[in-house]
């Protein structure tokens, strides 16, 4: 029953001295009928959903209850000496062989009624086994309701992305290829509704109805970009054409995930959205940072030449769970060896500075960038600077790490400074990251503590090798060319 429901009946205890032999053999099925209906009418009222919300034990217990009531209210009194009113004409005779007989034809009934509620129940308990639960979502009619491609849908950010959207009661498409994407970002979503995941490379055209789409298919990390840097200039010129394209003919908005990487090694500090960058075009480092800066010219020219709403987010670093253990950024590095207790790498002196961002203050500026009404680039990151010997240190002291600091000789093109100025990203669309630094890091140390307790691994211990996560030896030669 619910809290505080009072049954129609007083308890067979309570009744213990009150029975006699003056029962009414149409009183128990009457009752059992009435629990039964009551019971049954919970069970097709209540949404599936709820029953997977950990109801269904709730349910289960409301069965057996009303399993124990039909089973006790043989012993009940008639509903008239129940309700306080004098016993019926002839109560309390001596019963006959007719009255026997009655009396078992009863009993059967009330156990066959009792058997079929059983299977009843048992019947909706495995109905409802290995369904799945699905996070909730906000509700919202065919109008309200946006059609929403994301590309790189199943990538670190992406997939926070696909949370908040699909929260928010929208229909997502998730388009990735999965060379640094993970079907376990978003496999939560696997079977709702609103949700579809397609596996396709964005250099190929992809056709469909959508409202927005939040371009964000490129590996983001120098050891994943800097594996196969034709295929990431691909992705960032011919992915972004094809997006473009598929904009332009459905009249969709369209959001570009740039990097602060186009303004190179920058001369001016902090940077703005008007600087125009240092970059160095034949760098290692160059077929992310050029592909982005001619993804943004793309953006920009069918703005102006074909009409179509463009967004171009500028964004620095960030981090956060679901962050790939070996994709060699800076906190991902730092938080896993000083888990680990091994020796924490720093490139050159430590004194080369970036600023960083929790993934929840990144998605939430994207949403209010689309949002917006604002088609030249914004920067979106948090202006805290850090060098990389204090964060280095601050991970070392926030895990409790007896790790040491080494120097290595710092990679061809890094830059020496990174800082964004956000003074647009206020003004132009309201938003500013929330969440410090020394929070986040809490948050990202605990996700990569639990990675790692997973341990697994090839029986020779060395895991998976194959495309980008072989990517981090060839990132170390790189980087000394």
């Amino acid at each position: 029953t619910e809290p505080g429901e009072q049954l129609p009946f007083q308890s067979h205890q309570s009744l213990g001295s009150a029975t006699s032999g003056n029962e009414t053999s149409g009183y128990c099925p009457k009752i059992l009928r009435h629990r039964k209906e009551q019971l049954l009418t919970w069970f097709s009222m209540l949404s599936v959903n709820r029953v997977l919300r950990g109801n269904m034990r709730k349910f289960l217990v409301i069965a057996v209850v009303a399993t124990y009531v039909v089973s006790a209210v043989s012993t009940l009194p008639a509903a008239s000496a129940v309700a306080g009113e004098p016993p019926a004409p002839g109560a309390g005779e001596p019963r006959g062989e007719k009255r026997s007989g009655s009396r078992q034809a009863a009993a059967q009934a009330l156990h066959s009624e009792i058997s079929s509620l059983r299977r009843e129940v048992k019947e909706m308990r495995e109905a409802t086994q290995g369904l799945k639960v699905y996070p909730e979502v906000v509700k919202r009619n065919e109008l309200q309701r946006k059609r929403i491609l994301i590309t790189g849908g199943a990538g670190f950010v992406g997939s926070h992305l696909t949370d908040k959207l699909m929260k928010q009661g929208h229909e997502v498409t998730v388009l990735d290829n999965f060379f640094t994407g993970r079907k376990q970002n978003i496999e939560h979503w696997i079977g709702h509704p609103n949700f579809r995941l397609v596996m396709h490379d964005v250099v190929d055209p992809f056709m469909m109805e959508v409202d927005e789409i939040y371009h964000l298919a490129s590996p983001a990390s120098p050891p994943h970009y800097m594996y196969n840097p034709i295929k990431t200039i691909k992705t960032n010129s011919q992915g972004t054409l094809n997006m473009l394209g598929l904009a332009r003919r459905v009249n969709a908005r369209m959001l570009l995930a740039s990097t602060s990487e186009v303004y190179g090694d920058p001369e001016v500090h902090p940077q703005t959205e008007d600087y125009r960058g240092n970059v160095n075009p034949i760098g290692p480092r160059a077929c992310y940072d050029e592909g982005k800066r001619i993804a943004e010219t793309m953006m920009m020219a069918y703005h102006r030449q074909a009409g179509v709403e463009v967004r171009v987010a500028r964004i620095f670093n960030t981090f956060g769970d679901r962050m790939n253990l070996g994709d060699g950024r800076v906190v991902s590095n730092f938080i896993v060896q000083a888990l680990q207790n091994s020796p924490i790498t720093v490139y050159g002196k430590g004194q080369q500075t970036r600023s960083f961002q929790y993934v929840s203050d990144l998605v939430d500026g994207l949403v209010a960038l689309m949002n917006g009404n604002f088609s030249d680039p914004v920067n979106i990151g948090n202006p805290d600077e850090y060098t990389m010997l204090q964060f280095a240190e601050k991970i070392r002291k926030l895990t409790n790490s007896t790790s040491e600091i080494v120097y290595k000789p710092m990679p061809k093109d890094d830059p020496s400074r990174r800082r964004p100025d956000i003074t647009r990203a206020k003004k132009e669309i309201g938003w500013q990251p929330v969440v410090t630094v020394d929070e986040g890091l809490r948050k990202a140390i605990l996700y990569f503590g639990e990675e790692l307790a997973k341990g697994g691994g090839t029986p020779d211990g060395q895991g998976r090798r194959a495309g980008p996560y072989n990517a981090l030896a060839q990132y170390a030669k790189n980087s000394q060319a």
